[in-house]
Parts: C-alpha cells; sequence; structure tokens
C-alpha cells in the first residue's frame, strides 16, 4: 500500500471515529437535557403547587353550586295567581236607596228655596209631609225627607225653614221599572244639586261618582 492511499485510510478513519464521537456527545447531551428538563418540571411544580392549590380552590368556590335558602312559609308572602284569586263579591243593591244633598252654604237650604226647586224637577207634597215623585198611576217612586229629625217639610212658614241636607230614597224591590226610575232619581239629584247649590253624597256619606252610580244601575 503506498503513502498516499495510506494517508487517505487514516484521515477516513479519523473522521469516522470523529463523527462517533460527535454522535455519541449529541445523543448523551440530549438524554441529559431531558433529564434535566423533567428535574426542572418538577421542581417547577413543587414551588408553585401552593399557587395552583390557591387557584383550584378559588375556580371551585367560583363554581359552587349554592343549595336554595328555605324561608318558613310565615316569613314569605305569596302573591296569589289571578287564577287562584278569589272573585270579588258580586255588589248588591240595597232594599232602600239612599243619597242625599248637603247644602255648601253653612244656613243650608231654605223652605222656601226647597219647595221651589222640587216644582221644577216635579216632586210634589205628600200627606207623609214629604217631597215624591208618583208615576202616572200615582204610586210613589221615590221619597225626598229632610235630614233633620223629624224628616219631614213643614207646609208653611217655609221662609223661616231652613234644613242642612235633604235624603233622597227609593226601593228598586217593589217597581216596576227600577232602572227608568233610578236614572230619574239621578237626574233629578243632578238638577236639584246646581238649583240648590248641594253636594251629592251616596249611600257611604262620600261624593257621588259615576262608578257608583253605575255600580248601582248594573245590580238593578
Amino acid at each position: 500500500m503506498d503513502k498516499e492511499l495510506l494517508r487517505i485510510v487514516i484521515i477516513a478513519t479519523g473522521l469516522l471515529i470523529v463523527v462517533g464521537m460527535l454522535t455519541w456527545a449529541y445523543f448523551k447531551n440530549q438524554r441529559l437535557q431531558a433529564q434535566w428538563d423533567a428535574e426542572d418540571e418538577l421542581a417547577f411544580k413543587e414551588d408553585l403547587a401552593p399557587t395552583l392549590e390557591a387557584d383550584e380552590a378559588y375556580h371551585k368556590e367560583e363554581t359552587v353550586v349554592h343549595e336554595p335558602h328555605y324561608y318558613d312559609k310565615e316569613d314569605v308572602i305569596f302573591e296569589p295567581d289571578e287564577q287562584d284569586r278569589e272573585p270579588e263579591p258580586r255588589f248588591s243593591v240595597p232594599a232602600v236607596i239612599q243619597f242625599s244633598l248637603i247644602a255648601n252654604a253653612k244656613e243650608g237650604f231654605n223652605g222656601s228655596d226647597l219647595d221651589n226647586a222640587f216644582a221644577i224637577v216635579g216632586l210634589e207634597y205628600g200627606n207623609l209631609n214629604i217631597y215624591e215623585r208618583l208615576d202616572p198611576k200615582r204610586l210613589v217612586d221615590f221619597g225626598v225627607a229632610c235630614l233633620q229629625e223629624p224628616g219631614t217639610f213643614p207646609s208653611e212658614n217655609l221662609d223661616d225653614f231652613y234644613c242642612r241636607g235633604i235624603v233622597f230614597f227609593m226601593q228598586p224591590g217593589v217597581l216596576d221599572d227600577a232602572h227608568l226610575v233610578f236614572d230619574d232619581f239621578i237626574e233629578t239629584l243632578q238638577i236639584l244639586a246646581v238649583e240648590l247649590d248641594g253636594t251629592i253624597l251616596d249611600n257611604h256619606r262620600e261624593p257621588l261618582t259615576d262608578e257608583t252610580i253605575f255600580k248601582f244601575r248594573q245590580s238593578l
């Protein structure tokens, strides 16, 4: 073997040895790096464990499903459903409907003024010393009495008579057409309230409203 070939063989062998050593060193370093990474990760987790536990506990608190708080029935007022509500009792017209007309003037209504106003609305002075609405058969539809005892009006000396107010009354149960009489009853009251300067009160001594009038009429 000449010198040139021997030199090539030596160089090639050296290269193979170097490559082998580099390869071995590379894989050794890789194993060491993997080992170091594993050890570093374990150490990192150990250092981070308290933080992770706290964070996990925090999230558990956020996602806790709280049990509903139950109250005693006495502590809670439940509004009943519409279908469970008891219907309001139907309004029933009293046997005698009584509405009043109260004088706005301090001295009350004068007897002569009353007599003139009653004549305007067609009320007649009756045998019971009160004023009455009579039907074509001369039967009483409704009456008007004085609020002061004994409830009657004098037949003379009307200029000297005063009363604080007057009361209208009707008995719907004995009338043939209570609706028509009631309409006349209300209209007469309203006219006299203007003529005599008075305030109309309902059966509860409250100002008479359209709602109350409607309620009475619907129940006749």
